[in-house]
C-alpha cells in the first residue's frame, strides 16, 4: 500500500461505487454504539446512577427527560463544528477518523465510571465525536456520486438508513437486556466495542473512498458568498419547521420509554423491558423502506408526483396522530388502568411512517440542494434541526417540573401541547413548501478503469 495515493474525486461509472460497503459496515456498528447507548440512558438516570459515596443518586423523571434532550440537542448542534472542520481544513476522511477516537473515549467514560461525573464526560466526548462525524459521513456517501451515477444516489441512501436502523434495532434488544442482568459497566461497554469495530472498517476502506479535498479559505467564501448564504437561509426555513418533529419523535427515547414503565408489557408471549419497546422504531424501518420505495410511492405518482417537500408534508402531519395515542394511553393510566403496550406499538408504526417520509427526503434533499463546496456544512445545518427540536423539548422539560415534585403539564395533558404544536408546524410548513425554489448540485467525475 506505501504510496498508494487516494482518489480525489468520484470515479466514473455507472455502477455503484465499491465504497459503499465500508461506509455502510461503518453506519451500521456507529449506530448500533449510538442507538444501544442512547436506549438506555433514561432507565440508567433513573435507576442505576451512583453517587461518589457508592449510594445511588438516581434523578426525577423531569430531570432525566431534561438532561437526556439537552445531550440529544448537543449531538446535533455539534456537526457544525465537525463540518467546518471537515471542509475548510482536515477534509472528511481524517475529521470521522479523529473525532471517531474521541467517541470512542466516550463510551469507555460512561463504561468504567457510573456516577455523575463519568456520566456527565461520556456524554460530553459522545456529542462531540458522534455529531462532529455525522455531516462528514453522511455527505461522504453523496461524495462517492458522479453525474455517470448520480441516479444511484437515492438507492444509496435507503441503503445507508436501512444500515442505521438494523443497528439502532439490534443495539435496542441487546443493550437493555446487558442493563438489566449484567450492570451499567458492561451495558455501556457492549457500544463502546461496536464504535471501536466501527472505526476500524472505516479506515479499511480508505483507498476507496473519494477523497474530496478541504476547500480551506474559498470554502469559507462560499459559504459566506451571496449564493452560499441564501442556500442556507432558504434550507434553514425548511429544518425549522422539521424541528417540531424531531421534538416529538426523540420523545420515544425518553417519555416513551417512562410511560412504557407503567404499561401491561407482557406481548406476543414476552415480558418486553420498557427500553426495549424503542426497537419497534427500526423495526419498522426496515420494513417501510422498500414498502414506501417499491409500492407506496409509485401508487402515488400515478395520482400526483410525490416530490420531497410533498413527501415531508405527509409525514409531518401523520406525526401528530402518532403522539396523540400516548395521550390517550396516558388518560388510561391515570385512571389506575395498565394498557397494553401493544398501542404504543401501534404509535411507533405511525411515528415511523412519518420518519421515513421526513428524515430519509430531508437527507436525499439536503445534500443535492448543497452547492458542491458545502455538502458537510449544509448536513450539519440539517441536523441543527433535530437539535432545536431537542432543546425545545429539554427546555419544556426543565420548564413544567414544579419545586414540590409535580408537574406544569401532567399526564396527557403533556402529549396534547406537543401534538398541538406538531398540527401547527404542519400547516405552516404546507405553506412555505409551495412558494419553496428547488435548485440541485452534483460533483463532477474522473475517469478511472474499472477493476
Amino acid at each position: 500500500m506505501a504510496g498508494k495515493q487516494y482518489f480525489t474525486a468520484p470515479i466514473k461509472s455507472t455502477r455503484m461505487p465499491n465504497s459503499i460497503p465500508y461506509i455502510v459496515g461503518n453506519e451500521f456498528a456507529e449506530r448500533f454504539s449510538f442507538y444501544g447507548m442512547r436506549a438506555i440512558l433514561v432507565v440508567f438516570m433513573t435507576q442505576y446512577l451512583m453517587g461518589s459515596s457508592g449510594a445511588l443518586d438516581t434523578m426525577s423523571e423531569e430531570d432525566a427527560k431534561g438532561w437526556f434532550h439537552l445531550f440529544v440537542s448537543a449531538v446535533y448542534f455539534t456537526p457544525l463544528f465537525g463540518a467546518i472542520i471537515s471542509d475548510a481544513f482536515w477534509g472528511k476522511y481524517r475529521t470521522i477518523m479523529i473525532l471517531s477516537i474521541v467517541y470512542c473515549l466516550g463510551h469507555l467514560a460512561l463504561a468504567v465510571n457510573d456516577t455523575r461525573i463519568g456520566l456527565f464526560l461520556g456524554l460530553f466526548l459522545i456529542s462531540l465525536g458522534s455529531g462532529g462525524i455525522k455531516p462528514c459521513v453522511s455527505a461522504n456517501v453523496g461524495d462517492q456520486f458522479g453525474t455517470s451515477n448520480k441516479h444511484l444516489i437515492e438507492k444509496v441512501f435507503f441503503y445507508f438508513y436501512f444500515s442505521i436502523n438494523l443497528g439502532s434495532a439490534l443495539s435496542t434488544l441487546i443493550t437493555p437486556l446487558a442493563l438489566e442482568y449484567y450492570g451499567s459497566n458492561v451495558a455501556f461497554a457492549i457500544p463502546g466495542i461496536l464504535m471501536f469495530i466501527a472505526t476500524v472498517i472505516f479506515w479499511m476502506g480508505r483507498y476507496k473512498f473519494a477523497h474530496i479535498p478541504a476547500k480551506g479559505v474559498p470554502f469559507v467564501k462560499e459559504v459566506f458568498s451571496p449564493l452560499g448564504l441564501k442556500c442556507i437561509g432558504k434550507l434553514y426555513i425548511i429544518y425549522f419547521f422539521v424541528s417540531m418533529f424531531w421534538a416529538i419523535f426523540d420523545q420515544t427515547g425518553s417519555s416513551w420509554v417512562l410511560q412504557a414503565e407503567k404499561m401491561n408489557r407482557h406481548w406476543m408471549g414476552i415480558h418486553w423491558d420498557a427500553s426495549q419497546l424503542q426497537a419497534a422504531n427500526p423495526i419498522f424501518v426496515l420494513a417501510f423502506i422498500p414498502l414506501f420505495s417499491m409500492v407506496i410511492y409509485p401508487i402515488v405518482n400515478k395520482v400526483f408526483i410525490m416530490t420531497p417537500l410533498r413527501k415531508i408534508s405527509i409525514g409531518l402531519f401523520l406525526t401528530v396522530p402518532a403522539f396523540m395515542i400516548p395521550a390517550w394511553l396516558e388518560t388510561l393510566i391515570s385512571h389506575g388502568q395498565q394498557p397494553s403496550i401493544a398501542w404504543q406499538i401501534l404509535a411507533y408504526a405511525i411515528l415511523t411512517a412519518a420518519e421515513v417520509m421526513v428524515s430519509i427526503t430531508c437527507l436525499e434533499f439536503s445534500y443535492t440542494q448543497a452547492p458542491k463546496k458545502m455538502k458537510s456544512i449544509i448536513m450539519a445545518f440539517y441536523l441543527t434541526s433535530i437539535s432545536l427540536g431537542n432543546a425545545f423539548t429539554s427546555a419544556v422539560n426543565f420548564f413544567i417540573r414544579n419545586e414540590d415534585g409535580t408537574s406544569k403539564l401532567a399526564g396527557a395533558s403533556y402529549y396534547y401541547f406537543f401534538s398541538g404544536m406538531m398540527f401547527l408546524f404542519a400547516v405552516l410548513f404546507v405553506i412555505v413548501a409551495i412558494f419553496y425554489k428547488e435548485q440541485t448540485f452534483i460533483h463532477d467525475e474522473i475517469e478511472v478503469s474499472e477493476q
